[in-house]
């Protein structure tokens, strides 16, 4: 098939992602690329993914002011960003594709992609309120999200989404010797519970170190007491996960997915979370990783201690026999066979 894939032109897409959505993207392009299909990955300039053809448009000036921050107010209209999703748009309805695989989390990405072979992933829950008009315009058949827990709040949101789509990460070991310490990793914004997490670790004795980049602009923590990796390639962040003792995910909303769980699995470090949004489905409790009680620094410290005594390569295991990517592929590759019909 002729694919193109639609990234938001919000943020380039780099070996270190500030999200999971974007690092899966971009593994989904590659991969349908690997097997054959003449894929096109839209993308803002300034873009790097090895292995597929890029399209690119120029970064919109006024991306910052579009990037959707959970629990913050709606973005503001940004006309760069418009500009660009028409743009991108224009390019694959004169490429004549067969089918379109559209990320943007964007009101006008849904608009634009009318009359096209789309498929619609949401990966994000129904909390900007302008996608949630225009996706509600959609047939459910053409909308898509990454886990059954995000499938239920845009259902409670009315919005009935038809195909489930769970992320993959790639299978690549890492043989670490791990250390008596905790990694928090991911983007440093409020809804990721950093507070918690440190907390938590503090609690159960552990040393800490961040893997991440600031994302809201409003928000600041202190991380004085910790060791601060910044943001890190991919390969770089599997290294470290294989490495940390424990990871810890405090998340403080209904998160979609977990890429940063799911990947810390795949590199057999056990993971200590909130019993929260999509973690029930991603952490294999007891085997891979245990869950807290949402909200409750106790329990989490609780959880991050039994993670301790986890078998590392049950957990490796657990992971690659629920989340590779190859099994992600296969699903895209059956639900894009059914867009394009």
């Amino acid at each position: 098939m002729k694919i193109a894939v639609v990234a938001s032109p919000v943020t380039p897409l780099r070996p270190a992602q500030q999200g999971g959505a974007q690092a899966f993207l971009c593994d989904l392009a590659t991969g349908l690329a690997e097997r054959g299909h003449d894929v096109r990955l839209h993308c803002a300039e300034g873009s790097d993914v090895a292995g597929v053809r890029l399209v690119m448009v120029p970064a919109p000036r006024d991306a910052r002011a579009a990037l959707v921050i959970p629990g913050g107010a709606p973005p503001p209209p940004a006309p760069g960003v418009a500009a660009a999703l028409e743009a991108m748009f224009d390019a694959i309805a004169a490429d004549r594709v067969d089918a379109v695989s559209q990320h943007a989390f964007d009101a006008l990405a849904f608009t634009l992609a009318r009359g096209l072979p789309v498929l619609h992933t949401l990966h994000l829950p129904p909390i900007v309120e302008s996608v949630v008009r225009a996706a509600v315009q959609v047939e459910g058949a053409r909308l898509a999200t990454v886990s059954a827990s995000c499938q239920a709040t845009w259902r409670s949101a009315g919005v009935e989404v038809g195909e489930l789509l769970p992320n993959g990460v790639g299978d690549e070991p890492v043989p670490a010797k791990p250390d008596h310490t905790a990694l928090i990793a991911g983007r440093i914004s409020p809804e990721k519970g950093i507070e918690h997490a440190l907390a938590a670790a503090r609690n159960a004795g552990l040393a800490v170190r961040i893997a991440g980049a600031p994302y809201d602009p409003a928000y600041e923590v202190d991380l004085s007491a910790t060791e601060q990796l910044g943001s890190l390639t991919r390969r770089d962040l599997r290294l470290v996960m294989a490495r940390s003792a424990v990871t810890i995910c405090a998340i403080r909303w209904e998160e979609p997915f977990g890429m940063v769980a799911a990947e810390a699995q795949m590199a057999g470090c056990p993971v200590a979370a909130y019993r929260r949004g999509a973690l029930p489905e991603v952490v294999e409790e007891g085997v891979s990783g245990y869950l807290a009680a949402p909200d409750d620094i106790g329990d989490l410290s609780h959880a991050i201690r039994r993670c301790l005594a986890l078998d590392r390569a049950a957990v490796r295991a657990s992971a690659r026999r629920r989340l590779g990517l190859g099994v992600a592929v296969d699903r895209y590759e059956k639900a894009l066979e059914r867009a394009a019909q």
